[in-house]
């Protein structure tokens, strides 16, 4: 069994048991302990699991979140082919929301210089990225900032998304199930998620295959809210076919 299979089995066992132990990984993989040891600090190193003592535990368990380089570490080029696909769902010209998330970073990067945008995002690292691009007008969304995810968040910002109707939205998430929709950990960016929503024609969700199947504290949309939803080609089939019959196309990038 190559490595990264082992590694997607872990992961996909730790969500399902709520931990994994060593030794008991080593018997079911037919390796080592000290193979599993390995596969776990890689794991923690790409935000995925949290070593404990004797094995180790999915993030979703934690009672915090990662932060934005423990995220932006992770499934980096599963990222990267979902943001390229993005690409296909913005306008020849018009306005997009572009929501705080480390794929919608690297979105942001991609966006073509052949066409003008206007650009609505909650995110400083968006926004700052953008700012300096002739054919983009950025448009930041007031608030608190959360310094965990460099988001602006609270009453400042639910206003002025009341007052747009924008072509597009990228929106990402933390957890995408079909009977819970999107879910994220905290209240006050699940409210901005949800008026992003609401001032789209057209959603488009940006999410890894390890946000599929996960579920977090607070909801902020349902499935046939979105239009699309772009993945990576980890999701399981059986997966994205409940997904997809739930409301929005699936793309596995």
């Amino acid at each position: 069994m190559y490595a990264q299979e082992r590694h997607r089995l872990i992961v996909e066992r730790a969500r399902l048991d709520g931990r994994v132990e060593v030794n008991a990984l080593a018997t079911e993989l037919e390796v080592t302990t000290e193979t599993v040891r390995r596969d776990l600090t890689v794991l923690e190193r790409h935000g995925l699991l949290r070593r404990v003592h004797g094995g180790a535990i999915p993030v979703e368990r934690l009672s915090f979140e990662p932060g934005l380089a423990t995220r932006d570490a992770a499934m980096t080029e599963e990222k990267e082919r979902i943001a390229k696909a993005a690409l296909a769902e913005l306008p020849d010209g018009g306005s997009v929301i572009l929501d705080a998330g480390t794929t919608t970073v690297r979105l942001a990067g991609l966006l073509p210089a052949d066409r003008e945008l206007t650009v609505v995002t909650n995110a400083l690292t968006i926004a700052a990225l953008l700012s300096v691009r002739s054919n983009v007008a950025v448009h930041l969304v007031g608030g608190r900032v959360r310094g965990v995810t460099q988001a602006t968040v609270g009453e400042w910002g639910r206003g002025p998304l009341e007052q747009v109707h924008v072509d597009v939205a990228f929106i990402g998430t933390n957890g995408v199930t079909v009977e819970r929709g999107l879910t994220t950990p905290d209240i006050t960016e699940a409210e901005a998620k949800r008026a992003m929503i609401a001032a789209a024609r057209h959603v488009v969700v940006l999410a890894d295959h390890t946000k599929l199947g996960s579920d977090h504290f607070a909801r902020f949309g349902a499935l046939d809210e979105v239009d699309v939803l772009i993945t990576d080609s980890g999701v399981a089939p059986e997966l994205a076919e409940a997904v997809q019959a739930a409301g929005p196309r699936v793309v596995c990038a």
